[in-house]
């Protein structure tokens, strides 16, 4: 094994997921699915794998639908995936090849790019290549689409609110009208912050009440030092007691594979054994790196996209208390230190904004109702980040 962080992982070299993508199958014996995480966590790993692993009554695509602009570019992409499949058996798309020539007069080969023309009519192509596609399989056909969300958010920012409502409502309709189809979505934003945006437009759907919600953990510990002595070993990294360097790797990462990647592939770069001294000396630099190589400051960042205005203040605040707290804190505390830091008597905006930050990985609430940072390694960067040491 080698490290490779951000990088295409080989399905075989995936640690730690065989239960949760058994977990997962059986979702998708009876539903669809929002595979739910913070970022790096590795749902695209998983969903690769998955696809790669498929049993043999389960046609799978995936596909990454992050560059994608309008609901006619994504229908393109899907047409295209389709008609790949079915030509290969020589069968092809003939219900939507149909309505191209009847409605467009287009005869399609190559290439496929579908003129303006036919934008407004997208609902119609979609639905005849499901079709084509469900019609000529025998077993159940599931769509792994990754960066779902943030298609969803392109569109609403490029066509506005109505278009990405449409979206919504028109793959909801298919699911329900196609009992062998499965769609899976998942990506880097949280679904909740597009449909909450489009709420706010007057959508009153609810797009995902026939889908499961499942949440990707970081690895267990076990599996983070596996993972983590694995690619010690495959980069041949001298290291006296490998199993403790690893130990020391998994945890000073909340055994998040994606930084489990970085570390090792930063130890390679240096002279001399790794150690634990190695490893936090690496941590530490790379919490404070100008050029963001662990692409930290996302966490900053996203806020300012993807909360409205009068919501930053509160979400800023309560992540810079919360991370200075060195314990958990219940919702009164929380609200009195934040009156502190924030002239508000808004209680109720308060609780909104930390379901937000609890749906977007930053803060967990414990059993018994007080609320802390999720990660540690998150914690410790924005302490850093935000000047709070």
């Amino acid at each position: 094994m080698k490290s490779n962080p951000g990088g295409i992982i080989p399905p075989s070299q995936i640690i730690g997921r065989d239960k949760l993508i058994r977990q997962l199958w059986r979702v998708l014996d009876g539903r669809g699915l929002v595979l739910s995480a913070e970022r790096r966590m590795g749902k695209t790993s998983i969903i690769k794998k998955m696809v790669a692993e498929a049993p043999g009554d389960k046609l799978c695509f995936y596909q990454d639908l992050e560059g994608i602009r309008t609901p006619l570019e994504f229908v393109e992409t899907i047409f295209g995936e389709v008609e790949k499949h079915l030509s290969r058996s020589r069968r092809l798309a003939t219900k939507a090849r149909g309505w191209l020539k009847e409605a467009a007069g287009l005869e399609v080969g190559g290439v496929i790019k579908f003129p303006q023309t036919i934008a407004a009519h997208w609902k119609s192509l979609l639905g005849r290549t499901i079709e084509d596609l469900t019609e000529q399989q025998e077993g159940t056909v599931i769509f792994f689409w990754d960066e779902m969300p943030l298609m969803l958010y392109n569109i609403k920012e490029r066509e506005g609110e109505a278009a990405a409502m449409e979206v919504l409502d028109a793959l909801r309709a298919l699911r329900l009208s196609h009992p062998r189809m499965r769609i899976v979505f998942t990506g880097s934003i949280g679904l909740h912050n597009v449909v909450s945006a489009l709420k706010r437009a007057k959508y009153a759907n609810d797009p995902t009440n026939d889908m499961d919600t499942v949440n990707v953990p970081p690895l267990s510990a076990t599996d983070a030092r596996a993972l983590a002595r694995g690619l010690i070993e495959g980069e041949g990294i001298s290291a006296d007691g490998p199993q403790a360097v690893a130990g020391a790797v998994a945890d000073a990462v909340d055994n998040i594979p994606y930084f489990i990647h970085h570390v090792v592939d930063q130890l390679v770069q240096r002279d001399g054994k790794a150690d634990a001294a190695a490893v936090e000396e690496i941590v530490g630099d790379s919490l404070t790196d100008p050029q963001d190589r662990w692409h930290l400051r996302y966490y900053r960042e996203r806020i300012d996209v993807y909360y409205l205005p009068d919501e930053r203040p509160f979400a800023l605040n309560l992540l810079d208390l919360l991370s200075a707290a060195e314990r958990p804190l219940p919702f009164g505390e929380v609200f009195n230190l934040l009156k502190a830091r924030l002239r508000t008597e808004e209680e109720e905006k308060t609780r909104s904004v930390l379901t937000l930050l609890e749906k977007d990985h930053y803060v967990i609430r414990e059993r018994d109702g007080r609320f802390r940072f999720q990660f540690p390694l998150i914690r410790r960067f924005w302490r850093l980040d935000r000047g709070l040491v």
